[in-house]
């Protein structure tokens, strides 16, 4: 559990719980390619983006993930590692993607 400079230490807490403490953990209901979704919601939260919420129930993000992944070349069929995350990164230039 990720414990730091945002003053509240987890004690054992779910993430779920963190996640409505702390404002910089995002908890994604996603069931695959759930590392694009995290950066969409990450950037859409960043953003001030009006479909922020909506992004955060699901299905609405869909295209926005599959346009990522077809712009990027990544395949996260196997799931995702530092490899793919570099390639986010590099894409990405305006952002800096931190993973704990």
């Amino acid at each position: 559990m990720p414990v730091g400079f945002g003053r509240v230490k987890s004690k054992g807490r779910p993430l779920s719980v963190m996640a409505h403490l702390k404002r910089s953990i995002i908890e994604v209901k996603a069931g695959t390619n759930c590392l694009a979704h995290d950066l969409i919601i990450a950037i859409a939260r960043l953003t001030n983006d009006p479909n922020y919420k909506a992004y955060l129930q699901g299905p609405r993000i869909l295209p926005e993930v599959q346009h990522l992944l077809q712009t990027t070349g990544i395949d996260l069929q196997n799931g995702g590692g530092i490899n793919e995350i570099q390639r986010f990164q590099d894409h990405f230039t305006e952002y800096r993607i931190v993973v704990y």
